[in-house]
Parts: structure tokens; sequence; C-alpha cells
């Protein structure tokens, strides 16, 4: 990284760059170790997490040359934050400790909150919702508000009334639509989705690895209709489309 970023002998593409323009190259990365991992990839894992490593260790290196923090000070302040996170592991905050007795989850849970509510207010952000990343996709964002906000009770109970919920707004977006206003819409339909984080939250379900799939099942079935009609030479009836699709989705199942 140092040859790279030397501005004499170095990579031009590399010695230009910023935190803000790598940004996107590590949201990238990040995506495509996701995506390793769900096509279980293993073998192709170890590349992604390398290009992902990479990244980090391109902030530290611009974070060297302004003498603000380094690799080994990002390892020493994850490695500090585990041991304080978990006391039920290293009992007296060390790495030489060694926890005597076992602890329930929930009590290792409770112990965690508290001790990350703590670190917020120490960092100046008091509020429960401060720290939640704006940057977040929409839906993972939606899920950690509505996580961050039970921590404290503001939560239903079980999932009935968050599916009463699903339901309310989807008719509210019906109205909505109806009405033609299309500003009015938008909200409702951001407030379906919303919904539906929760709704997927109290089942424990991913919305963000759920929509993937499905959008993974379309692409799959649409291309299974590409080999059955040709676009190119072809514009087959919504008729024709239609039976066909359920015909995919027959085989499938």
């Amino acid at each position: 990284m140092l040859r790279l970023r030397d501005p004499s002998t170095g990579c031009p593409w590399d010695i230009k760059q910023t935190y803000q323009s790598i940004t996107p190259h590590t949201l990238e990365e990040v995506y495509e170790v996701v995506d390793a991992i769900d096509r279980n990839d293993i073998t192709h894992l170890s590349e992604e997490l390398g290009d992902l490593l990479f990244q980090i260790i391109f902030y530290c290196q611009l974070g060297e040359e302004e003498n603000q923090f380094s690799f080994d000070q990002v390892v020493s302040k994850i490695t500090d934050k585990l041991v304080r996170r978990h006391p039920h592991v290293f009992p007296d905050g060390t790495l030489e400790s060694v926890a005597s007795e076992s602890i329930d989850q929930q009590a290792v849970n409770d112990k965690w909150q508290a001790i990350k509510q703590q670190e917020r207010h120490e960092k100046g952000k008091k509020k429960i919702l401060d720290d939640v990343p704006l940057a977040l996709p929409a839906l993972s964002r939606a899920t950690k508000l509505q996580k961050r906000a039970a921590s404290v009770g503001f939560d239903w109970t079980d999932a009935a009334p968050v599916i009463d919920k699903v339901k309310e707004e989807l008719q509210e977006l019906q109205q909505e639509i109806a009405g033609g206003d299309k500003e009015r819409a938008e909200e409702e339909l951001g407030d379906l989705l919303f919904s539906c984080a929760n709704l997927a939250r109290h089942y424990s379900i991913d919305p963000e690895r759920a929509l993937g799939l499905a959008n993974n099942k379309f692409k799959r079935r649409f291309e299974a209709l590409e080999d059955k009609f040709d676009f190119s030479q072809q514009t087959p009836s919504l008729e024709e489309l239609e039976q066909t699709w359920l015909n995919i989705k027959k085989a499938e199942s």
C-alpha cells in the first residue's frame, strides 16, 4: 500500500483516492463477500475477503499519511471493544482472564446492550437512535431502528399485531393510489415496507436477505421464460407469458 500510494512511483489511481472516493468500492467488496457466502462459494470467499481487507488497509494508509490513525490502532481498538463488551468471557477486562462460570444468554444480551448504551453516551450520542447509520440499506436500517427501540420496550410482544399493521398500511396505500396523490402514496408505501421489515424482525428473518432471495428467484424464473420465448424475434401475449410463468413455478415446486 505504501508503494501504491508513493507520489513519485506509485499507481496514479491509488494516489488520487480519498476516504470518500473509495467508499463505493468498499460497499461493493462487502456485497461480493456476502454474495460468495450466499452462493456457498467458499473457494472464492477467501479472495473476496482479501479484497475487503485491502479496503481497510487503504483507509489505514490514508489515516497514517494524515497522522490520524494506523492499522495497529484499528486492531487495538476492536480488541479493546471485544474485551469490554464480553465481561462474561473476560471477567477482569484482560485477555489473560478466564470466565469461571457460564452466564445465561439473556443476562449476556442485557449486559451487551448496557455496555453499548454507555459507549454511546461517552461518544456524546445520548439519543437511543443517534448512531444508527444513515448509509445502511433502507430495509437494514429499518430493522436496526426497530431493534434499538425494542431494547427499551417500544415493541409488540408478538407478531399478530404486526401482521395487522401490515394489512392496515396496505389499505392506506391502496386508498392513496386510488386518490391519485403520488407523494402520499410514496409515503404510505414507505410505511408498508417499514412494517414488513418489522414483521421480518419478529420472525427473526433478515429482510435484506429475504428480498435478495426473491430477486434471485425472479431472475431464475425470468431466464427460464427467456428460454421459452425469443424476445428479439417475437412478442408473446401477456396471457402466454403468464401461463408459461405459472408452468415454470409449477416445475420448480
